[in-house]
């Protein structure tokens, strides 16, 4: 497997849908195209995956969210009383690579929960809005970094 396979991406889900408790679709949005491209082969996916975690000890954490590798993909699962929902990812997409990205650009991390909730308070849910507060402290930051350099 070659590195740029490794390197992090926003475009990490492939698919989500909700399932009922009883594997009929309530919604379901795929992202990459070449995915299941037909709504048969969708239909056939999302019967398999629920047909293998469906009971995997829903009654024994309701809260839980669970990950399984199946059919060549990543799936993070959670069931909630008469719902299913699911997230797919590429096999490459797993706790170790999320959690290396995570700890590797952890200054970012931190600027935009900031931006997103304080104290306690939700304060922006727009990802646009929060990405321009971002950017634009990053580049204040980089001003007085400058200017404290030159002024040395």
């Amino acid at each position: 497997m070659d590195s740029m396979s490794l390197e992090p991406s926003l475009y990490t889900v492939k698919a989500l849908f909700i399932l009922d408790n009883d594997g009929n679709r309530l919604l379901s949005k795929y992202y990459d195209p070449e995915l299941y491209p037909s709504l048969k082969e969708q239909n056939n996916f999302e019967k398999n995956i629920f047909n293998k975690t469906h009971k995997a000890d829903s009654k024994l954490c309701v809260l839980c969210m669970k990950i399984a590798f199946l059919e060549g993909m990543t799936v993070v699962y959670k069931s909630s009383i008469d719902l299913f929902f699911y997230v797919v990812g590429s096999p490459q997409e797993n706790e170790n690579v999320e959690r290396r990205y995570l700890l590797d650009n952890m200054e970012g991390v931190f600027l935009v929960v900031d931006e997103i909730i304080d104290g306690g308070v939700i304060l922006e849910s727009d990802p646009q809005q929060v990405l321009q507060k971002v950017n634009y402290k990053v580049i204040q930051s980089a001003k007085e970094q400058i200017k404290w350099s030159i002024l040395k």
